[in-house]
């Protein structure tokens, strides 16, 4: 097991997946370029007729992933940026989420489509959002939000030879950090969280981005008496229930840590699974941490005042676990 760069665990599992199946094709904005390094070589590799740029126009994109698929390929599209996915959502939402259903299982859309997102970076509103409660809401697709290099790799590994639609949400912020990643072919199973750190106190649910600061919370609240457990979902769609209300039901406090915007958040949407499903074991109300209902600024300290923080996860941490 060696360690490696989250970005360059995307692109083993992409150089290995093309090398797996002949029918893998990579397309997308500046894919040869390689802006992110997560499509570094493949071209020199497979050549054009699999790795192919294309003009700046998410609509026609998303369209060609549609019949791509359906003639045959395993697609992978590259977006860049999770802000794009909004110009390109008509086939996304209209073709990709429902082709399966309305053509009786005829019809299989392996697609998968990689996005950076997140803020924290000064990339400005059109390029820092998180939309993964949006691709949530649809139905018919997965949603994946690796946060380590390891589960980077093998969630695209499972995405890539999977028979629905997938939205790999790349930690874009985090491109550059390191971890341990096994040798060999391995996959990353969807619809099941990580517990990343083991805890009796309080549950912390951290999205995607959100694990890093929640482990250093987790670190700030021992050193307070405060032992928390910090839960990795991996997966959005399909989610796993049972191992956040298992650590629920030991803890009894929850903080749900998301990089979306509050409203409609996958926060909101974990926080009422456990007021239907954990209520009795709740000894406070589960809060959440997530960006407020703004676009997110430029500025960097206008930015650093919206983007949830260990201070942030640590303070709501602390309040639950007064809570009588």
């Amino acid at each position: 097991m060696a360690r490696k760069r989250y970005t360059q665990a995307i692109n083993e599992a992409l150089f290995e997946e093309m090398e797996r199946d002949p029918k893998v094709i990579v397309f997308g904005e500046d894919v040869e370029l390689a802006i992110f390094g997560d499509t570094r070589g493949l071209l020199d590799r497979f050549g054009r007729n699999r790795i192919r740029n294309t003009p700046i126009c998410e609509a026609t994109l998303t369209g060609m992933a549609v019949g791509a698929a359906a003639a045959g390929y395993r697609v992978v599209l590259h977006m860049m940026f999770s802000n794009f996915l909004y110009t390109g959502f008509d086939a996304i939402a209209n073709q990709m989420a429902k082709l399966r259903l309305m053509t009786g299982g005829q019809l299989e859309l392996p697609i998968t489509i990689l996005s950076g997102y997140g803020g924290g970076r000064s990339n400005a509103a059109q390029h820092s959002d998180t939309p993964h409660p949006l691709l949530m809401n649809l139905g018919g697709v997965n949603v994946a939000v690796p946060a380590t290099p390891a589960d980077a790799k093998g969630l695209l590994k499972t995405a890539i030879r999977g028979r629905n639609p997938t939205f790999f949400m790349e930690a874009s912020g985090r491109g550059g950090d390191s971890g341990e990643v096994p040798d060999g072919d391995y996959t990353v199973p969807f619809g099941k969280a990580a517990i990343a750190r083991e805890g009796s106190d309080v549950t912390l649910i951290a999205i995607g981005t959100m694990l890093k600061p929640a482990l250093g919370a987790a670190k700030q609240l021992e050193a307070n008496g405060i032992s928390a457990e910090v839960i990795d979902p991996r997966t959005l769609v399909p989610f796993d229930e049972d191992t956040i209300l298992r650590s629920v039901r030991k803890t009894g406090r929850v903080v749900v840590v998301d990089e979306a915007r509050d409203r409609c958040s996958a926060a909101s949407h974990i926080a009422a699974i456990l007021a239907d499903k954990a209520f009795g074991s709740l000894k406070a109300p589960v809060k959440r941490v997530t960006v407020p209902d703004v676009a997110m600024p430029y500025a960097p300290n206008a930015e650093a005042k919206v983007f949830p923080s260990e201070a942030n996860i640590v303070s709501a941490a602390s309040a639950v676990a007064k809570a009588a």
